[in-house]
This record gives C-alpha cells, structure tokens and sequence, in this order.
C-alpha cells in the first residue's frame, strides 16, 4: 500500500485500514476480519457494482471466514440517485440485519450507505469501484433531502478498498470527474493560504501536506487517465484518498474544499443537472467548472497592488448586517435556502473595525502573499486544458449552464458557506462586482469564450 496514506492513517478519526492496490479486491475479507472480528458481513450494491466487484466481495470474505449474508441489491436501472429515500430503505434493512455493511460502488452507493450505517451508529466498510470524487475516505455524506442537495454528518467508514484494476476499467466519465474533483484542491489550497494570511484560520501544515503533498503528481496525466492507464488512475485515487484522510485529520473539509466547491454546491442545492442522463452531471464536474472560475478570479486580483488598497473606502462602502441580510434575499429566491444562506453569511460579517484592521494587514502581507499565492495556483486557461483532456466539462455551456446563471454565481455562492475565500477578499476590498465585470467583458477570461 501507499506510504503516503499508511502515514495518514495514523492521523484519521474514523478510518483504521485501507487496502489499495491492483488485486485489492481479494483482501476485502481479510481487512474485514481484522477489523469486525466475528461479525456477520452484509453487501449493499446496485446490479452493476454487484456484478463488477460485489460477487468477488462476497467471495473474499467467505474465504476469510466471515459470515455473509443475503445482499441488498439496488436495480442497475435507473441510475441511483443519493437521495435521502434511498438512505431510509438501506437502514431500514439493515436494521433487521445484525451485520456491518459493505458498500460495493463508487459515490453515490459509498453516501448512502455511510448515512445509512451512521444513522445506526454502526460501522461499514467500503468498497470503491472508481476514482470519481474523494469522499470515500471522507466524512460526511452529500444526499438530496427535501429537494435538496446537503451534508449529512456521518462518520467515514472504518475500512476502504480500492482495487486500482477494477478503477482503472470504470467508465471513463467516472475517472474525469474524480479528475475534476482533485483539481479544485488547487484553488482550494490558496483559499487556506489567504485565510491564513489575514489571520482568519491558520494552516495545519500536516494536514495541508496530506493534500498538497501528492497532489500535482497525481493530477500530472490526464491524457493517460482518459485511457484508462492503470498507474494514472493509481495516482488520481491515491490523491483522492489522502483527499478525505486529511479532512477526517481536520475535521473539517477546509484542506480540500474552497470557493471552487461553493459554486459546485450552489449549482447542486438549485438542483442543475439532476436531470441530466444517462449520468447525472456529477460533482467532480461541477468542482472542474467552479475551479476555472476561481483561478480566473485570482489571476485579476493577483494583477492588482493591494498593498495600496484604500482602506477608508472599503471599510465606508461595506454594507451593515441588515443590509447584507437584505441582499441575500434577493439574489436567493428559493425559500428554502434563504435563511440558511442569510445565517452563513452573517457568520462571516465583520464589523467595520475588524474589517479595517483586516484590510489593514492584507496591505502589509501583500508582497509576500502574492508570491505564495501564484506557486500554489495554476492559471486557468491551463485548468481548462488538463480538464479537456482528461474528457471532462471545461467550460459553463459543457454542462448546459445558463451564461447570466454562471456569472450571477460569482455574487451568490460568496454567500452559501460561512469558509473565508477568494471571493470573501474581492468582496471586502470592494472589487468583487468590478472583478466580475472584467472576467466577462469582450477581452476578459469568459468574455472571450462566450458562445
């Protein structure tokens, strides 16, 4: 296995042992037994994922001496969705099974069962059939309840397989959305750097070597990926693993999560692409998308001297509480999400001396950020290229987004999380609608790639 992650292990919460490698599969009962001594085993899989991997699961674990019993198997068609339904029916099941879970499948099977099992307060094991996001290893599960998109807590699982064959041989749109969703670690990681910087929420520098470390390498080949490169995909996975292991380490998604997520999110609470097929648009997708956009945003502000900000008319132009509150309501219309996202943003609200001496610092760390800023970030018409070839959405319109829907999220997903990002600096030092304006006019980075 990986030595990068077996020093991980070390640090996560909830996660005690990883198999990946070529051949995981067959270890499954092995790492079962270890870590669930005497207990039954029951495997959770759709038509697909049974067929690819849960059979061969099953066999394992019998081999190893485990008990196992009947599985639950989800119809191959349609495609399952991590809705919150689908939550109730596993752990309505499994609570008539006095055996620990094994989700055989790639994101949306691993959320479901992880809610599932968390709901319970039991512990499950995973078995990941395809590079395609990082939450395997992760806390938490991304489920549509009441319409909409959220987190649930839940813990990660206490075991993870992850055959690199059986990943290398998934679809090819599942390995570019993993790639898509690696990618967004980059603008992820700057968005610590500036927090960091202005004093906001300091960076964990094992956890941030946990992400960073692997990271450029395992982003390193997407015209490989695409084919399917067995050492490739091994790279993405190992990079997505550690993804989620340094997030349990932090208990928090900051590590992997910035503005490039907040417009993913946004797009996914509004429910854009749910109805996309034969594949619903995926997250990692989204992430790629929102990834360009914020290392778009960077580069404009990168250009500018900050160290010469006029501090008086940033802090006179900055709206009061009721204000802002005011202007959450009105680019979010949905009710539903209204005040939730009024009480995230409020959370972040400063008051006109703490911004002072906010803007104040950024002025004197400038020099020194700028240089730090641009050796973590990639330029991004060079996201753009990696992202195409890798087949994945590289551009709005590559996921049917609506041109004014795309640049609105700029203002409205600043207000979704309560996280300090890029988009917190361009709205406090008063550019962010300036910003804006020049990405999209006729020689700005969107405004030439209109269509």
């Amino acid at each position: 296995m990986s030595e990068l992650i077996t020093r991980a292990l070390a640090d996560a919460t909830d996660t005690k042992a990883i198999a990946f490698e070529p051949g995981a599969v067959a270890k499954t009962g092995a790492v079962f037994a270890e870590l669930f001594p005497g207990r039954a085993a029951i495997v959770v899989a759709d038509e697909r994922t049974m067929a690819i991997a849960g059979k061969a699961v099953e066999a394992a674990l019998r081999e190893a001496g485990v008990e196992v019993r009947d599985a639950y198997i989800f119809p191959g068609e349609p495609e399952l969705y991590a809705e919150y339904e689908n939550v109730e029916i596993v752990r309505d099941f499994l609570a008539t099974v006095d055996a620990v879970p094994v989700a055989v499948g790639a994101g949306t099977l691993n959320d479901i069962v992880k809610r599932a099992s968390g709901e319970l307060e039991r512990p499950y094991l995973v078995v990941g059939t395809a590079a395609s996001m990082d939450g395997y290893t992760a806390f938490g599960s991304s489920i549509a309840l009441d319409g909409l998109k959220q987190t649930l807590s839940c813990p990660a699982p206490t075991g993870c397989v992850a055959d690199t064959e059986i990943m290398a041989a998934a679809p090819q749109v599942m390995t570019a959305s993993g790639y898509g969703d690696l990618l967004g670690k980059v603008p992820a990681g700057a968005d610590w750097i500036l927090a960091d910087a202005l004093g906001v929420e300091a960076v964990d520098p094992n956890v941030w070597r946990q992400v960073q470390g692997p990271l450029r390498h395992s982003l390193s080949r997407p015209a490989e990926l695409a084919q399917g490169d067995l050492d490739a995909v091994a790279d993405l996975a190992e990079g997505l693993l550690m993804s989620g292991l340094a997030m349990q380490a932090y208990q928090s998604s900051r590590p992997a999560s910035g503005a490039e997520h907040q417009f993913s999110h946004l797009w996914e609470m509004e429910g854009h692409g749910v109805d996309v097929t034969p594949r619903r648009l995926s997250h990692g997708f989204k992430v790629g998308i929102g990834s360009v956009a914020v290392a778009a945003l960077y580069e404009l502000i990168l250009q500018r001297d900050l160290s010469t900000l006029d501090v008086d008319a940033a802090v006179a132009a900055w709206p009061d509480k009721e204000t802002l509150r005011q202007r959450v309501l009105d680019v979010h219309t949905d009710p539903q999400l209204q005040e939730q996202f009024v009480e995230l943003t409020l959370a972040k609200w400063v008051t006109p001396e703490q911004l002072r001496e906010r803007l104040e610092l950024l002025k004197r760390v400038w020099p020194e950020l700028v240089v730090k800023l641009r050796e973590q970030l990639v330029p991004a018409a060079t996201l753009q290229e990696q992202l195409r070839a890798v087949g994945a959405p590289a551009h709005p319109s590559d996921i049917d987004l609506d041109w004014d829907r795309f640049r609105q999220t700029y203002e409205r997903c600043q207000m979704i999380r309560s996280r300090y990002t890029v988009l917190d600096l361009a709205l406090e030092t008063g550019l962010l609608a300036q910003l804006v304006d020049e990405l999209f006019a006729p020689d700005g980075f969107w405004g030439r790639q209109q269509h």
